[in-house]
């Protein structure tokens, strides 16, 4: 049985990996606000926007950098909440993030917002902060739970956990040399490799990397750490980008010192993928991330994969 009694009918997302969940869950009726980055499904473009961002999302990498930074530096924040529209709204459930306050609004400011205003004084909390694969689909439970769906969120995390398996036991047989190497680049200027459930999923897909460990948050790479990795494949997945954002920034990638002597470039395996809506947002499709990863690295065990990529003329 679920565990309410009665299904939530007013749900605020600020954060589009749960907008994604409950849309997945058949709650698009139930959502009365998403947050301004939410894009998935097509049917939430509809919705009021309750936040908005203070970074200029068209400059370059390096220039998006330095804003983040700066504006972190002075306390300021990267994001707002439209309180005057949540009060007017009233939704029963907040689903917010505490993972990470360059991805989105921060938690602190959820809360408070919540705590100062009457007209929110019953709505609860729910703040996703996955770290690894298996902390994304347990975060599907948590929001089917809390708005009252806990057997058809079981349900959902049923059938993508065996796509997963399905996965890791195609891989599972590979010999140490059959695991590529492989760099998947989650910000171009300066260079970040992936952490958080990347390396997982890196593993699974049969693949290998030395710049991360799984549940740990990205971090900077220095390039010649990657020039000395060599690896044989690599995917552009910039965190925010779409593909076409990605195929443009990436062209920056052959500039740098060594580009064209990696194994990856000789052999024409660099990939641009959307990592905005795939890679690094922490919703169901991370599955079809998975699968699409391993298709990359092994397409002659996996079919071809109908998400989005191009590969880069390097």
């Amino acid at each position: 049985m679920d565990t309410i009694e009665e299904p939530i009918v007013r749900i605020a997302s600020l954060l589009s990996s749960a907008t994604e969940m409950l849309y997945g869950l058949g709650l698009g009726e139930q959502v009365v606000a998403v947050s301004h980055e939410c894009d998935y499904p097509p049917e939430c473009a509809a919705k009021p926007r309750a936040t908005r961002s203070h970074i200029d999302s068209n400059a370059a990498s390096a220039a998006i950098d330095e804003q983040v930074k700066s504006r972190l530096a002075a306390g300021l924040p990267l994001y707002e909440i439209d309180g005057e529209l949540l009060c007017r709204l009233q939704p029963e459930v907040i689903v917010t993030q505490a993972q990470c306050d360059v991805c989105a609004i921060r938690y602190a400011d959820v809360v408070d917002l919540v705590a100062q205003q009457p007209a929110l004084k019953t709505t609860s909390i729910v703040s996703l902060n996955p770290g690894t694969l298996g902390e994304v689909l347990a975060d599907i439970e948590r929001v089917a739970a809390a708005v009252g769906h806990a057997s058809a969120g079981r349900r959902w995390v049923a059938e993508l956990t065996a796509r997963v398996e399905a996965v890791r036991a195609t891989t599972a047989g590979l010999a140490p040399h059959e695991r590529l190497r492989v760099a998947c680049i989650e910000w171009i200027e300066p260079v970040m490799c992936a952490g958080n459930w990347m390396p997982e999923l890196i593993e699974i897909a049969g693949g290998t990397q030395p710049f991360a460990r799984a549940g740990e948050h990205s971090g900077y790479t220095a390039w010649a750490d990657v020039v000395a990795f060599d690896p044989q494949a690599i995917v552009v997945m910039p965190c925010g980008f779409d593909l076409p954002r990605t195929v443009l920034e990436a062209q920056r990638l052959t500039a740098f010192p060594g580009w064209h002597e990696l194994r990856a470039v000789r052999d024409d395996r660099v990939y641009a993928v959307d990592g905005n809506a795939y890679f690094n947002r922490s919703g169901p499709r991370m599955v079809e991330s998975l699968e699409l990863l391993a298709h990359l690295l092994h397409p002659q065990r996996f079919a071809s994969h109908p998400v989005g990529l191009t590969k880069l003329n390097a």
